[in-house]
C-alpha cells in the first residue's frame, strides 16, 4: 500500500483558516471571490495549474479584491503554518518504506523541505492539470509504481477525495491529526487487508 497526501490544510495547518485570517485584516471576502468571481477563480486555477506566475497571479487577484496585489500570495497564506503531528506521521510510514506521493495544487510548498518524507512530489503546476482531475492520482501512483488500488489518498477537501475514490483508492478526509494518523496507520499497516 501507498500513501498519497495533499499539502495545504493536511501537511500544514488549513489554508481556509488563513484566507479568512487576511480576509479580516484587510476587509474582504476571499473564500466569496473564489466561489462567485470568475476572476479570481480564473486566476486560482491559472496559478495552479502552472498558466500564470505568482506575481501576475496576485495583481488579477488584487484587482478582483480591490485590495494592493504587493505580496498578496504571502499575506494570503501568512497564518499557514506546518502540521508537525502530520509531518512526522508521514516521515514515521515513509521511513517504514511506505511509498509516499505529495499530491497537491499548492503554489506555496516549495517554502517548506518536504524531500525527506516523499518519494515522488506531483504538483499541479509542474503538469499543468490539478485535482480533482483524475489523471493527478493516476499519475502519482505510476510514479510509485503502484495500482490505484493500492494507493490510500488524503485530503482535507471532500471533492478532491471523490475520484481517487472512483479509482479504487482508499480515502481519508482529513479534519485533524488525532483523526487522520490513526486512519492512515490503519490503512497502510501491512497486516490491513488490501
Amino acid at each position: 500500500m501507498a500513501l498519497l497526501i495533499d499539502w495545504g490544510g493536511v501537511l500544514t495547518t488549513s489554508m481556509m483558516g488563513s484566507f479568512e485570517a487576511f480576509a479580516r485584516r484587510e476587509g474582504v471576502d476571499v473564500r466569496a471571490a473564489f466561489r462567485d468571481d470568475t476572476a479570481a477563480r480564473e486566476a486560482l486555477i491559472e496559478l495552479e495549474t502552472g498558466q500564470i506566475d505568482i506575481a501576475t497571479f496576485e495583481v488579477r487577484l488584487g484587482a478582483a479584491l480591490s485590495v494592493d496585489p504587493t505580496d498578496l500570495a504571502q499575506r494570503l497564506t501568512q497564518d499557514v503554518r506546518p502540521d508537525v503531528e502530520m509531518r512526522d506521521a508521514v516521515k514515521a510510514l515513509h521511513d517504514r518504506g511506505v511509498p509516499t506521493a505529495l499530491v497537491s495544487n499548492s503554489w506555496r510548498a516549495d517554502d517548506y523541505d518536504v524531500d525527506e518524507l516523499f518519494d515522488v512530489i506531483v504538483l499541479s503546476g509542474s503538469l499543468g492539470i490539478r485535482k480533482p482531475d483524475p489523471r493527478i492520482y493516476v499519475i502519482a501512483a505510476e510514479r510509485l509504481g503502484v495500482a490505484p488500488e493500492r494507493c490510500v489518498f488524503v485530503d482535507d477537501l471532500g471533492g478532491n477525495l471523490k475520484p481517487a475514490k472512483a479509482l479504487g483508492m482508499a480515502t481519508i478526509r482529513h479534519t485533524s491529526a488525532a483523526l487522520t494518523i490513526p486512519e492512515m496507520e490503519r490503512l497502510l499497516s501491512p497486516s490491513s487487508p488490501s
